[in-house]
């Protein structure tokens, strides 16, 4: 029991922290976004910091998940019970985060005010180079649709009397030199971040077996913690698998998967449970595959 309290406690602390965190890392990010739009967007506080809570509850699911799991085959609990008990805990963190994140969106926000950017004759240009392309707000902020200069390097500057659409200011603290790796995982994860949210919206029970099997699978990698004698060296390629498991997440729900999984299946059972499906077989498969090397394992120590 005292090892089941702490293991509970591990994990509600290292869920609250990592999404507390990501959540706030991830306000800011949209906020400096939002900032940058000519003009602004009519986005409000609480859409924001919204969206950024549904974007890091996927993150921290992840990682809540692999270091629980790496916590508990360090410390040589029963991996039965560990993984039973960080099932659960995934699931109601889960569904107790989604049920109160549609709740709050019913609360009337009051509209985030424009942040001023800049006087006249603001200057935009899409890199700090000066041989690109530049356009001159002569109104500035005030009237960012209104009259403009447009400089093309090798051309005469060219004056515009309105513009169409709206501008959005480049990056100029941070610069736009994101890592692919980085742009695939942020990608990976607002798209699984969406389909908890439309599981969600669909109905308790699809919700819980979408997410459900997700984590069963998730938990039923734990083997993966013991490769190596290495805690470090088993918990980078944790890691790794579960970048590759949300990858495969991702691209198993795209409509043309969709597609292709629907007419392979042709009718035979909903193209919503198949992907519920593989998760469970493929964690049942991983659990059956710890057990035949743990028994084989035993008699091989038993027969030394």
């Amino acid at each position: 029991m005292r090892n089941l309290a702490k293991l509970i406690l591990f994990f509600s602390l290292t869920f609250i922290i990592i999404f507390t965190a990501v959540t706030a890392i991830k306000f800011l990010s949209l906020r400096v976004d939002w900032a940058k739009n000519l003009p602004a967007k009519p986005e409000t506080t609480l859409t924001l910091l919204l969206t950024a809570a549904h974007w890091a509850m996927s993150l921290t699911l992840f990682s809540s998940i692999v270091l629980s799991v790496n916590y508990a085959a360090r410390k040589e609990y029963f991996a039965v019970t560990a993984v039973c008990c960080v099932m659960i805990l995934s699931v109601l963190f889960c569904f107790g985060i989604s049920f109160a994140l549609e709740q709050w969106k019913a609360v009337p926000p009051s509209q985030s005010a424009g942040v001023p950017l800049g006087d006249k004759g603001l200057i935009l240009t899409n890199s700090l180079d000066k041989n690109e392309t530049a356009v001159v707000l002569l109104n500035g902020t005030t009237d960012p649709l209104g009259p403009r200069v447009v400089a093309i390097p090798g051309q005469r500057l060219v004056y515009q009397q309105s513009a169409a659409a709206s501008y959005s200011l480049p990056p100029v603290l941070f610069g736009d030199d994101t890592p692919w790796f980085m742009e695939s995982l942020a990608i990976d994860i607002r798209l699984n971040a969406e389909m908890f949210r439309q599981k969600f919206l669909e109905g308790i029970f699809p919700y819980l077996i979408y997410a459900g099997s997700l984590i069963f699978m998730l938990c039923s990698l734990v083997y993966v913690l013991k490769f190596s004698v290495w805690p470090l060296a088993n918990l980078f390629l944790a890691a790794l698998v579960f970048r590759g498991v949300l990858a495969l997440n991702t691209f198993l729900n795209t409509p043309e998967m969709q597609e292709i999984i629907d007419s392979f299946l042709n009718q035979i059972i909903p193209v919503s449970l198949a992907l519920p499906l593989f998760f469970l077989g493929l964690g049942i498969l991983l659990n059956l595959y710890s057990l035949l090397s743990f028994a084989a394992k035993k008699r091989y120590d038993d027969e030394d």
